[in-house]
């Protein structure tokens, strides 16, 4: 049986009880999702950087991931410049990564594949 895809799994919220992810852990869900576009800062927050071909993507873009924090009530920092759309996120309850920010990030690179030059 394969492993569900991380962007199809619940994104749940954590508890004050919880502790920020760490270590392996924190690598294995990494691993999970766009490194080319997510990084990993102090094991605290994600930082990612997603490309466009013009401004109009971008702020479509930034559009949806909008609509999906506030569906999941998670929300990221979100800058949006020209053919660029930076995203900052971390769990704010544990002041660290939650397995929920690795989710969100995933379905994050889910929108933005819809997003691709055509080949």
């Amino acid at each position: 049986m394969t492993e569900q895809a991380l962007a199809d799994q619940a994104c749940e919220a954590c508890t004050s009880d919880d502790d920020p992810l760490a270590g392996e852990e924190l690598n294995s869900l990494h691993g999970r999702i766009d490194t080319d576009v997510w990084e990993i800062v102090d094991e605290h927050h994600l930082e990612g950087n997603y490309e466009f071909e013009d401004f109009r993507d971008a702020l479509e873009f930034t559009y949806e991931i909008g609509e999906l924090a506030e569906e999941e009530w998670h929300h990221p920092d979100i800058q949006l410049a020209w053919g660029e759309v930076g995203v900052e996120m971390w769990t704010h309850k544990i002041d660290g990564l939650h397995r929920a920010d690795f989710v969100m990030a995933a379905r994050m690179d889910r929108i933005h594949e819809a997003y691709a030059p055509e080949s």
